[in-house]
C-alpha cells in the first residue's frame, strides 16, 4: 500500500456544500469489508449546495462511492489541501484486482499450476493469490457473440441488424450481461475476408 503525506484540513458541512464535483477533496479509504487509517482522493457526485441534509456522496478514484456525515466526530470526514492544516495519510495506489477466465487449451492441472506460478515469479509469491478457481471444460472453438436489439426483426437481413461484435470465445458469455434492451446472439465464427482488389 503506497501513501504519501499531505497538509489538509476537515470541512464542515456549509463548506462543503460550496464545493462541486470538480473540486479534489480526500476521504476516508476504508470500507465495509476493510477498514484503512487513511485518506482517498475523491470527488463529490454531484454539486454539494444539491445536498439538503444528510450525507454527502463522493467517489474515490478507486471507483468506491462513500457517503459522509461530515459533523460525525466518528466518521472521518472530509478533508481538502490546506497548507495551515494538519497531515494525514492518502492512499496514492493500491495495486489491482484482476477477475480472470483464462481458456486454456487442453488444459490440465500441471498447465494450470504452470500459470500459476509464471504469475507468482513475475508479481511475487506473496501478491497473486487464487481467490476462487472453477474448472470447466469448454469445447475448443471460436463463435461470434454479438448484442443485438431485443426486438430486432427476424426477417430482417443480418447485415442489416444493428449489432455489435463482443467477442470470439464462448466461455465469455457465462461472464457477462447483455446491455438492457440487448440480447445476445452467438454465431459459428467466420474469419473477416477482404476481398477488396489491391495493385
Amino acid at each position: 500500500m503506497n501513501t504519501e503525506k499531505v497538509t489538509a484540513r476537515r470541512l464542515t458541512a456549509e463548506e462543503i456544500s460550496g464545493l462541486g464535483p470538480q473540486d479534489a477533496i480526500f476521504v476516508s479509504a476504508g470500507t465495509g469489508d476493510l477498514p484503512l487509517d487513511c485518506y482517498a482522493p475523491a470527488f463529490l457526485t454531484e454539486p454539494g449546495k444539491n445536498f439538503e441534509g444528510g450525507s454527502f456522496a463522493a467517489r474515490t478514484v478507486f471507483g468506491e462511492e462513500i457517503h459522509v456525515l461530515p459533523d460525525n466526530a466518528e466518521e472521518g470526514g472530509i478533508w481538502i489541501a490546506d497548507k495551515a492544516g494538519e497531515e494525514i495519510e492518502v492512499l496514492q495506489s493500491a495495486g489491482v484486482l484482476l477477475n480472470l477466465a483464462l481458456f486454456v487449451p487442453s488444459g490440465n492441472k500441471e498447465s494450470l499450476e504452470s500459470l500459476y506460478s509464471a504469475a507468482r515469479d513475475a508479481f511475487g509469491a506473496g501478491v497473486v493469490q487464487r481467490w476462487s478457481e472453477e474448472v470447466v471444460e469448454v469445447p475448443d472453438v471460436k463463435v461470434d457473440l454479438y448484442e443485438e436489439p431485443a426486438r430486432a426483426r427476424k426477417n430482417s437481413n443480418s447485415q442489416n441488424r444493428d449489432r455489435r461484435a463482443l467477442d470470439i470465445y464462448p466461455t465469455r458469455v457465462r461472464f457477462l450481461e447483455p446491455s438492457e434492451g440487448w440480447k445476445f446472439i452467438v454465431e459459428p465464427h467466420k474469419e473477416i475476408v477482404d476481398d477488396t482488389p489491391t495493385i
